[in-house]
């Protein structure tokens, strides 16, 4: 009889807080004007965009106090007219100082791809992106769970970056949405079946979130896995335009494409020979810019030609095969467009590009 009290109480509070619950993951939603978007869940978070902002502030102090120690401080920065610069009170200042030297002393120097910590808060403030506060002293179900010192931080800069910063960075962001949600409700469906066939994987039943804030890390996205989500800049000039497909469909890649190397790992260990630390990353960046190609220039939303065939891929246009990954680059296009092609197996393409290495 306990244990079904126990139950039964357990029960009626999922029923009582799981609509609380509800509008808090639901979040800031705008796939577009028209409805919801195929594949992808697009947010605009206020705790998601205020947490990135502290960051790259912080790692732009940090790479000022010893620029000759960074090396990748080209993030981007939001352009305001000098007679536009925001003035703020001498006790919005210290709040908004504060929480940028808190992120330095704490996040500025670890990466927000790779660290956990910072993975985990990311996930959570995106979770709570509904809520007005973090610590839950109005609505217990905004109660995000996070160290008393970290929300006594996000929640006085939150004042200031509500007041001064929030409402550029919100109209940034959802004008990067309305403008890549034409594309994703054309092309989503039919790109996303099409990249799991090649690489012999299942994409995501359920939408992948992505998170569009003014500023991501130093390569203008990034993605997280278990859950997976997408991070990515809506100021970064590498992801404007018809270029803002690509860069979805590739960050998204990332879990997908792990049975190619899988494929690649297990031949290098059958071929005796070292495993390559990059070709995966290259070969998903040739493979969607591949992918999009076709679709982008049938579309009219090229932007680009430097290839003469309608739309240069990521990869060509920023110039990544050539800081290092040219030798990749000929192997791809020599045994692994073949199989794009169908006039190749995966597994043999695969054989023959480790082959070559």
């Amino acid at each position: 009889m306990r244990r079904s009290a126990q139950i039964g109480l357990a029960l009626l509070l999922l029923l009582l807080f799981s609509p609380a619950l509800a509008r808090v993951r639901a979040g800031q939603q705008y796939d577009s004007t028209s409805g919801p978007l195929p594949v992808f869940e697009l947010h605009s978070g206020f705790w998601t965009n205020l947490h990135h902002t502290l960051y790259h502030e912080a790692r732009l102090r940090t790479a000022a106090a010893a620029p000759e120690k960074n090396d990748k401080t080209t993030e981007p920065t939001l352009k305001v007219a000098p007679e536009a610069k925001t003035a703020l009170t001498t006790t919005e200042q210290k709040a908004w100082d504060d929480a940028v030297a808190y992120y330095e002393a704490n996040y500025a120097r670890k990466d927000l791809l790779f660290t956990t910590e910072l993975i985990q808060l990311k996930n959570q403030l995106g979770d709570f992106e509904d809520c007005d506060e973090l610590s839950g002293r109005m609505k217990k179900f905004c109660d995000a769970g996070l160290p008393p010192k970290l929300t006594q931080v996000l929640e006085a800069a939150a004042t200031v970056y509500r007041a001064h910063y929030w409402q550029d960075h919100d109209r940034a962001n959802r004008r990067w949405i309305m403008r890549v949600a034409p594309l994703v409700r054309e092309q989503g469906v039919g790109l996303s079946e099409r990249l799991a066939d090649i690489y012999q994987a299942r994409w995501p039943r359920a939408k992948i979130r992505v998170d569009v804030t003014a500023y991501a890390n130093w390569a203008g996205a990034y993605t997280t896995l278990d859950p997976l989500r997408v991070t990515i800049s809506s100021l970064d000039s590498r992801n404007q335009g018809a270029e803002a497909l690509e860069v979805l469909f590739h960050e998204a890649s990332h879990e997908i494409a792990e049975p190619v190397q899988e494929a690649i790992i297990r031949e290098c260990r059958q071929r005796d020979k070292a495993i390559p630390r990059d070709l995966w990353h290259a070969l998903v960046f040739y493979t969607t810019g591949e992918v999009i190609r076709p679709v982008i220039t049938s579309s009219g939303a090229s932007s680009g030609d430097q290839d003469g065939n309608g739309y240069t891929p990521y990869a060509v246009r920023e110039g990544l095969y050539q800081r290092g990954w040219n030798d990749y680059y000929k192997l791809l296009q020599r045994f692994w467009q073949p199989y794009l092609n169908g006039q190749a197996t995966f597994d043999d393409a695969v054989a023959r590009m480790v082959s070559q290495l």
